[in-house]
Parts: C-alpha cells; sequence; structure tokens
C-alpha cells in the first residue's frame, strides 16, 4: 500500500468522523445557544439548567441519527476491508 491510499484511507476516516458528530455537535450548539439566551433574558443563572436540556437533546438525537452512523461506519470499514484484502 503507498502512502497516497494511506492518506486517502486517513483523509475519508477524518471525514467520516466529520459526518458521524456533526448531527450530535449542531443539536448541542443549538440547545445551549437556545439556555444561553433563556437564562440572558431571565437572570437565572442555575449551572444544572445548561447541562441536563443539553444531554438529553444530545441523547436524543443520538437515538435518532444511529442508523445513519452505522450505514456511514459501515462503508467505511467495508473500503478499508476492500483495501486490505486486495492489497491496496
Amino acid at each position: 500500500m503507498s502512502g497516497a491510499i494511506t492518506l486517502d484511507i486517513a483523509r475519508e476516516g477524518i471525514w467520516v468522523l466529520i459526518l458521524i458528530s456533526a448531527p450530535m455537535m449542531i443539536v448541542g450548539l443549538a440547545v445551549g445557544v437556545v439556555i444561553a439566551l433563556f437564562q440572558a433574558l431571565t437572570q437565572i443563572q442555575e449551572m444544572t439548567l445548561v447541562f441536563v436540556p443539553k444531554i438529553i437533546a444530545i441523547f436524543v438525537t443520538m437515538l435518532i441519527a444511529l442508523p445513519f452512523m452505522g450505514a456511514t461506519m459501515s462503508g467505511y470499514m467495508n473500503r478499508v476491508v476492500d483495501l486490505i484484502i486486495t492489497g491496496g
């Protein structure tokens, strides 16, 4: 296996990582911004008010996105295994 193929596999692996983590990160960001606006408007500075809704939203998003995540990782792993079997 040449260096170019190795770099392509690594690049694709990083791209798969970004695709898999993006839905949860976007939801966490959106919930965090909404909670921060709510805290700024009401002047409630409770720390648990930030974490509990964010954890619940990320967990629900993970449950919803789990088939997409599994299919994406499975496709990437199949391509890697094919490269290993064929020798690059």
